[in-house]
């Protein structure tokens, strides 16, 4: 059976043309969603992957209505594709129910999957280059060393108590234990 899916992203829109195309596709009941692409919880969109069964095929007037990106497209149609269930994007006219459908969904999975690598090694690349003109990652440090051998030199003092050096040094109890343990 043929089951649609339709969204809008906002109230002002409305979802005639889509419903009409699903519609006229075959599609005996349709799903909906008056939501942003981009949130994760769709009400509708979760309704149709629970109702559609094995053999059914979820359809969806443009590919964007299923999802905002490549990478969460291709997770979804995989996990319709897991539970045996089809899936056909009208404007686009993919098919996954056909080899050829199958064929393009792979087509996208792999380029998805490039797209991930190279990202990866370009930041890899941008990592090292600046790691060999001597940049470090991640956070800089609270404290300079001149100050943090002052804030172990006060420590060892007990006249001076930890709110009043974390006080003077203008830090908070945990960085200063974390200086004064020298990790």
């Amino acid at each position: 059976m043929l089951f649609g899916y339709a969204r809008v992203s906002t109230s002002d829109q409305t979802l005639d043309l889509q419903h009409d195309a699903l519609t006229a596709a075959g599609c005996t009941k349709i799903f909906t969603d008056t939501a942003s692409g981009a949130q994760t919880e769709r009400k509708g969109l979760t309704e149709a992957l629970t109702y559609v069964r094995s053999g059914d095929t979820l359809v969806v007037w443009k590919l964007d209505r299923l999802g905002r990106s490549l990478k969460d497209l291709i997770t979804r149609i995989k996990e319709l594709n897991d539970r045996k269930i089809g899936f056909k994007s009208l404007t686009e006219q993919i098919d996954t129910t056909t080899s050829g459908g199958k064929l393009i969904f792979h087509i996208f999975g792999a380029l998805a999957e490039f797209e991930r690598d190279i990202i990866k090694e370009r930041t890899n690349a941008g990592l090292e280059a600046a790691r060999t003109r001597g940049k470090r990652g991640g956070r800089p440090k609270a404290l300079p060393p001149e100050k943090i051998r002052l804030a172990r030199k006060l420590y060892a003092d007990t006249g001076t108590s930890v709110a009043e050096i974390c006080k003077m040094l203008g830090i908070c109890r945990h960085t200063l234990q974390r200086y004064v343990k020298g990790t």
